[in-house]
């Protein structure tokens, strides 16, 4: 992301992303509660790339990464994020997206990739799935919105290395 970049455009992806895609996983309210611009402030600095998709000059995708936040995946490239403008999930769009963030993360030195998912998200691990990620096995509680959900990582691995 550059400095060039619109960042209340970007969090309004993260926005209207979880709002669609987790209607049916988080409260309601909570959901409805999420403010314009609440990702905007977390897209500068620390350790993360943030990437932006944009069509015809609309941002329409994000995709964050970093090294593992984890100590189970010591030594990994994690995918943080990656969302869509729900009008442009299943079209073809989250693949050239994920395969940038794998990229970067590659481009800093991780060949080994994982990341985390909402296990009651159905759609997001048939995504992942199809772009070669397999469960770990790892998982993790998490409380969103008063909400206990699980998560399930995700991890692709370098064939060539192993």
């Amino acid at each position: 992301m550059s400095e060039a970049d619109d960042r209340l455009a970007v969090s309004g992806i993260y926005e209207a992303s979880w709002k669609y895609v987790y209607r049916d996983i988080l409260p309601r309210d909570y959901l409805e509660s999420i403010p314009a611009g609440r990702w905007a402030f977390r897209l500068d600095g620390g350790e993360r790339t943030t990437l932006v998709m944009l069509e015809e000059g609309r941002y329409i995708g994000t995709s964050s990464c970093c090294a593992s936040r984890f100590p189970e995946f010591d030594g990994w490239g994690e995918i943080v994020s990656l969302y869509l403008l729900p009008e442009y999930m299943g079209r073809d769009f989250g693949k050239p997206l994920l395969e940038a963030a794998v990229a970067a993360l590659a481009g800093q030195g991780y060949r080994d990739v994982f990341l985390w998912v909402l296990e009651e998200n159905r759609r997001a691990r048939a995504f992942y799935e199809k772009m070669n990620f397999q469960l770990s096995g790892a998982r993790r509680a998490d409380v969103i919105g008063g909400k206990t959900v699980r998560e399930a990582a995700y991890c692709r691995v370098d064939s060539a290395r192993r």
